[in-house]
């Protein structure tokens, strides 16, 4: 946690369009707000979140995979990339990459991620399509600590989404998507102000006073 009165700095790793990077920007942008989006790190330099980063004035750090010899190669760079910078939170916000436990180990506990259904039903990809072929009622959206598994991590929020009979896929994201924009910068700020325990599996979050 940052000392003093110092924002809380975030490196925020996207691969796709970045809505959920704009509304941490966005919501970093109030003075009140206590953290800083101080960096986006990118697997796909041609992604629609690379040109948010760069209205808003983000620096990014933007790599080709493929010219690694590992995914722990590709993460040993993007680490020391982080602790040069400070780096004090890591927020996966469509990160579609599988991450390892030389990214994990070293900000377990600080790193978080945001998904499209209510953990521990539906993880992995697609989880919006999932809900809507099972036929639930109730999906939402889950941010939660990364373990290493696939979202199996410490579940921090939840907020529910109801299902309605002539949904489809994009209606549907349409909805479960604003609440991440909602639920996401809660999340980094509750921790940013130092109200979020973790032990072991039992995440406690104090509500603002």
């Amino acid at each position: 946690m940052p000392a003093g009165n110092a924002p809380l700095r975030v490196a925020v790793f996207a691969s796709g369009s970045g809505s959920n990077f704009q509304a941490l920007a966005e919501a970093a942008r109030d003075g009140a707000f206590p953290a800083e989006i101080a960096l986006l790190v990118c697997d796909k330099p041609a992604a629609k979140v690379v040109q948010r980063a760069e209205a808003l004035g983000v620096p990014t750090f933007l790599f080709d995979p493929k010219s690694y010899a590992s995914r722990e190669a590709c993460e040993e760079e993007i680490v020391g990339l982080l602790e040069r910078e400070g780096i004090e939170l890591i927020v996966l916000a469509g990160y579609m990459r599988l991450i390892t436990d030389v990214l994990v180990k070293p900000y377990y506990g600080r790193i978080i991620n945001v998904h499209p259904a209510l953990l521990p039903a539906f993880p992995g990809v697609r989880g919006i399509r999932q809900a809507l072929e099972y036929g639930v009622k109730l999906t939402g959206v889950t941010v939660h600590f990364v373990d290493g598994g696939m979202d199996t991590g410490p579940i921090i929020l939840q907020r529910a989404v109801e299902i309605r009979d002539d949904d489809t896929e994009e209606t549907l994201a349409e909805r479960i998507h604003a609440v991440e924009h909602e639920l996401l910068p809660l999340a980094v700020r509750r921790i940013a102000e130092g109200r979020v325990t973790l032990d072991g599996r039992q995440v406690t979050v104090r509500s603002g006073e």
